[in-house]
């Protein structure tokens, strides 16, 4: 671990320990769902049925509950709109797509903005990642499905917005362990609570995972601070620190059916060869300073700091004619910004209003380096160059009540991204080049509250996409080594209609969500082909059409069913000089998603659930010439939670993929030699024990 790391855990462990002898409460995982669902991913929190735009909110229990807390994803299933992958990868990151944003690509995130407690886990050339999200933390998730670029900026295809626990007004501390198939280890440790003007939160955790294929080991050690100074009834300032140390992550890569058919768990022969894997050594630290100014408005001032050491061994073989082996990739990352916000409630002619406005400012810093991959041996340096995003954003966005059931909301907002690289690798000659994107993302929308737990709505967004650093990256064609500078890709831009209907039903026992939409993708960033397993992008045209319903029905107080179905349609409208993939649909996506849960809980504490996963048949090259079939998954989860004195126990249990089926946890778009397949593991179980302490 890096010194920067050891020097913000001394700051954060001091941080804590001075806030008094911590006691002992029942976690926040245990605590009932709150009947009336605000929001505040829409940077105004508010009922979910004044909000004219599909939001899922996924609440404490859905994201613990017997958890086996490998991957986000086993949250985020139970929203429509949603489709991930990857969860068994930890060297490629999680895998998210909203509405087809995000699909393109084969490691980490792309088109959506994510959030942790207010600070951006998006960079400011639109690359997200979750590696550094501690599960074990978080209180609620917010998901905003589809573009919100007028209240985001660029890579708003959809908004993910993660939210941790605080302290209670009760210290407590917890402390746990789950065991697994495939030699998985986690442990954690956390505590927080309440002291005169501070509440405070700190949390420890470590996963070892040895994986499902050969090649696929992982190790990872995180620790989390949240500290909340309250200098008044009216102000408050929240420190929020963020530490990872990863040094394995292993990447056992695509094969190929016969591969599959032959050995589903061994790795593609390259990436043992080369040594494929990364390793990581993250910092970040943020604060976020709210003020009520008055009766009718508000500030949130927000500044943060994230340094990232990277290294990769990627699977590049020599044999490839005219493609450099240039397999090693290392960079040094500094990412900061801030931004302010104001928030206004008044009247406009004796008509309420709500106001939202504000700036955004995010600058990242990248030295890159690559180096020959010599039979997983760093070589020579073949590549080097700095690379540097800055984004500012200024939006608005009001909403006028007409009436009292009828509110119309327009929001607007300017950007202005600049992507510039400074070659220093000048053997293939100076690369150097820069980019320049300026946008108006606006958004317009009309919500008609029928009765408190009844509202429609109707939804015109737009949402803009840059392309990021290494989808601008040039292809190594007939070169010795890999070019700096850019490739030729621009921005992509979407324009979406939505209509949809919220409603509660039999005195809230029932909630039903429908949305539906159309969406025009412009210059879609589209994955093309793979040079050496790196992939290289140009543009396209798209048209989707989806369908998206959730459902969550109380039987009793004990009984609970969850449903959540997508149906997505979207199919490229224009592929340049391929005309032969018009028509075609857009590879990553399926047509059918589909999730269903039931939960039974006791007053004994007894917990058990059920669900199961339906994926359809997934298209994985622009040609749709090759595609993995349609999949279904049933997992079973269980825990009871007991006393014993002041201790609180709560053993837990599960069964993945209980009847054994085979199926694919990621597939690889556009891969060469048709590696495109990393299987999932079979039946697996995993068992584990939670201890909390009251005072």
């Amino acid at each position: 671990m890096s010194q920067k790391s050891l020097r913000l855990i001394i700051f954060a462990l001091v941080s804590v320990g001075t806030m008094g002898s911590p006691n002992f409460v029942l976690s926040a995982t245990d605590q009932e769902l709150i009947e009336e669902i605000t929001v505040s991913a829409t940077r105004a929190e508010k009922s979910i049925h004044e909000i004219p735009m599909a939001v899922t909110v996924i609440e404490s229990k859905n994201i613990h509950k017997g958890r086996q807390k490998i991957g986000l994803d086993e949250s985020l299933n139970r929203s429509p709109g949603i489709f991930s992958q990857n969860r068994y990868n930890f060297a490629q990151d999680l895998r998210i797509a909203i509405r087809g944003f995000g699909a393109r690509a084969n490691f980490g995130i792309r088109g959506i903005k994510i959030f942790s407690d207010g600070i951006p886990a998006t960079l400011a050339d639109g690359q997200s990642g979750v590696d550094d999200i501690d599960l074990n933390i978080l209180e609620r998730i917010e998901v905003l499905r589809g573009p919100s670029s007028s209240l985001y900026g660029s890579s708003s295809g959809g908004v993910i917005n993660l939210i941790t626990q605080d302290g209670p007004s009760t210290p407590f501390a917890e402390t746990g362990f789950t065991l697994g198939a495939y030699d998985q280890e986690r442990y954690f440790f956390k505590a927080g609570g309440q002291t005169n003007q501070i509440n405070y939160y700190a949390s420890a955790s470590k996963l070892k995972y040895g994986g499902y294929r050969e090649n696929s080991e992982t190790e990872s050690t995180q620790l989390n601070s949240k500290i909340r100074y309250n200098f008044d009834s009216d102000s408050h300032l929240s420190l929020i620190l963020n530490l990872v140390d990863s040094p394995l992550a292993n990447d056992a890569g695509g094969i190929t059916l016969n591969d599959v058919a032959q050995d589903r768990r061994q790795a593609q022969v390259r990436n043992v060869s080369s040594n494929a894997g990364e390793k990581i050594d993250q910092q970040r630290i943020g604060l976020v300073y709210q003020r009520t100014l008055n009766d009718e408005s508000e500030i949130t001032v927000r500044n943060y700091y994230l340094w990232r050491d990277f290294s990769a061994f990627l699977p590049i073989g020599t044999h490839i004619p005219f493609v450099s082996d240039d397999g090693v990739v290392e960079f040094n990352r500094f990412f900061w910004g801030g931004g302010i916000q104001w928030n206004k409630n008044s009247y406009l002619f004796e008509l309420p209003y709500r106001l939202v406005t504000g700036i955004d400012i995010d600058i990242q810093k990248d030295d890159r380096r690559r180096y020959l991959n010599e039979a997983g041996q760093k070589g020579a340096l073949s590549f080097d160059q700095l690379e540097q995003a800055e984004s500012y954003g200024v939006f608005f966005q009001n909403e006028l009540d007409l009436t009292d059931s009828i509110t119309v909301a327009a929001g607007l907002r300017y950007d202005h991204v600049k992507l510039a690289v400074d070659d220093k690798y000048l053997d293939n000659a100076n690369q150097s080049a820069e980019l320049q994107f300026n946008k108006f993302s606006p958004s317009v929308s009309l919500i008609w509250v029928v009765q408190p737990k009844h509202s429609l709505y109707l939804n015109f967004a737009t949402s803009f996409e840059t392309p990021t650093f290494t989808e601008l990256a040039n292809p190594a064609r007939n070169m010795t080594t890999s070019l700096g500078g850019f490739n030729n890709v621009a921005a992509q831009q979407a324009r979406s209609i939505e209509v949809g209907l919220k409603s509660n039903f039999f005195d809230n026992k029932l909630y039903l969500d429908i949305a539906a939409f159309s969406m025009k993708v412009d210059d879609e960033i589209t994955s093309v082909s793979n040079i050496g397993n790196r992939s290289f992008f140009e543009n396209a045209d798209t048209k989707r059409q989806g369908i998206e319903i959730y459902s969550q029905l109380s039987i009793n107080e004990n009984i609970t069913g969850t449903l959540a179905y997508t149906y997505s349609n979207f199919k490229f409208d224009y592929f340049g000089e391929t005309t032969a993939y018009v028509g075609n649909q857009l590879p990553g996506i399926p047509n059918n998603y589909f999730f269903a849960e039931l939960e039974l809980s006791t007053e004994s504490g007894l917990y058990f659930a059920a669900d199961i996963v339906y994926s359809g048949k997934l298209q994985a090259n622009n040609a749709n010439s090759i595609s993995s079939s349609a999949s279904t998954i049933v997992n079973l989860r269980t825990s009871y939670n007991y006393s014993i004195g002041s201790w609180q126990i709560e053993p837990t249990f599960g069964i993945n993929n209980i009847f054994n089926k085979d199926y694919f946890s990621n597939v690889r778009l556009n891969g060469f030699g048709g590696r495109l397949f990393e299987p999932g593991p079979r039946r697996n179980i995993y068992g584990g024990l939670t201890l909390h302490l009251n005072f």
